[in-house]
């Protein structure tokens, strides 16, 4: 057996690593820059270490489809992301399978682990392979759909430890697929019955924490307005057993942002318009804003000149502890503050300056320039803010300075402010 997985980002990698310490493997990016890192053993999403790169033995890292073309099982991993009518954006997808499509021979199978809407495995890829190949479906090649469910970030819950959930387009596939996937997941598999029921359950894992996460936001701004800590009950209503430990905050990045508009897109295509789900996608959108309004409140309840403030944000990854910045809402919390003249000043330890810069010409610094500023929000609570505590991170500000701790981190004593 021969493997490529093309698109080694935050799930293609770490899944080469492991086919790569038991199968011949391939991991294949159209991103040149991105194989000369690892071949370094340089990850900058820090999922895999160095080390890992080097113990995965079978394990070799191109951006030549020729080094590719006798292998006999291809995993597409390429993002799936949405555009800005918050339509889903298949280009990366249809790009790969055409490439992939076009070095096809009798006997591969192609997996695909991209987020899509149920169906689009089947309606989208397939007839894109098919044509590339001039080969036949089912008969001449097979496909496949595992959906992956990495927590980029997560030091404990890795690929390794992940139930995974296979399909086939045929029953004989659909073995083929699971066997390979038992031989590296220690977690097991679950082998669903169709393509379709396996695209499906990935796209609402997402969605399902979505719309919680929204109802917690909902309840955060109805309890800011009853002048009640929405920490407090969340901690007092998770006394009882079956109450889920969600928080309100910013939902970003390229999986909970993202997935439930694959959903939606494929629901109202067929003469359904989901209600519950769009509204929490536009409430979690809409916390940004709000984020920044309280700040912006709270600083003219103090008698601050807003039109020379300086705010300094802490975090700007979509998540804490990850140097992912794709999706950020955080981006949106600046912009509302950059409409009031504000000065804002974003540190980010876990974030490469310069994809910041390329991605979204904001300037994001490892440390604070000065210690004198208005207002200090703590955006994302990566573990350098929390070891440093409280009164460290207040020390940047004035001695009237407005402390806006989003998640909670701290005790309510600790700032004036939090979701």
């Amino acid at each position: 057996m021969k493997i490529a997985i093309i698109g080694l980002g935050y799930v293609g990698l770490p899944l080469a690593v492991e086919f790569g310490k038991i199968y011949n493997t391939f991991g294949y990016d159209i991103n040149s820059s991105r194989i000369s890192q690892l071949c370094n053993g340089e990850d900058l999403t820090l999922e895999v270490t160095p080390k890992q790169i080097n113990e995965s033995t079978g394990l070799r890292f191109t951006s030549c489809m020729s080094d590719i073309t006798d292998c006999n099982v291809y995993i597409i991993t390429v993002p799936t992301p949405i555009d800005d009518s918050k339509t889903p954006d298949l280009r990366p997808l249809i790009a790969a399978s055409s490439d992939v499509g076009s070095i096809l021979n009798k006997g591969d199978i192609i997996i695909f682990e991209s987020t899509v809407y149920p169906g689009a495995t089947e309606e989208v890829c397939v007839p894109i392979l098919e044509k590339q190949s001039g080969l036949n479906f089912n008969a001449d090649f097979g496909v496949g759909y595992s959906p992956e469910r990495i927590n980029p970030g997560d030091k404990v819950n890795t690929l390794t430890k992940i139930k995974k959930v296979t399909s086939g387009s045929s029953a004989i596939y659909a073995e083929q697929i699971n066997t390979l996937y038992k031989s590296i997941i220690e977690a097991g598999t679950h082998l669903a019955s169709s393509i379709k029921v396996a695209e499906a359950a990935k796209v609402i894992e997402n969605t399902q924490r979505d719309i919680n996460i929204g109802l917690i936001n909902e309840l955060s701004l109805i309890f800011e307005r009853l002048n009640i800590d929405t920490s407090e009950v969340l901690e007092a209503a998770g006394t009882k057993w079956n109450f889920l430990p969600f928080r309100p905050g910013l939902v970003g990045g390229h999986c909970i942002g993202v997935d439930p508009y694959y959903l939606t897109h494929k629901a109202q295509s067929v003469g359904y318009y989901p209600e519950v789900i769009l509204a929490a996608r536009r409430l979690n959108d809409n916390m940004a804003a709000n984020v920044a309004s309280r700040l912006i409140h709270k600083m003219l309840q103090s008698n601050m000149d807003i039109r020379n403030a300086r705010v300094l944000v802490l975090g700007f990854t979509f998540k804490e502890d990850c140097p992912d910045i794709r999706n950020t809402k955080v981006v949106d919390v600046v912009k509302e503050l950059k409409k009031f003249n504000i000065g804002v000043e974003i540190v980010d330890p876990n974030v490469d300056a310069k994809s910041a810069l390329e991605h979204y010409e904001l300037n994001v610094n490892n440390k604070p320039s000065s210690k004198n500023y208005d207002a200090i929000l703590l955006a994302v609570p990566h573990r350098e803010f929390i070891e440093a505590g409280a009164n460290s991170i207040k020390s940047y500000g004035k001695p009237n300075a407005v402390f806006f701790d989003l998640k909670s981190i701290f005790e309510a004593s600790a700032s004036d402010l939090r979701l």
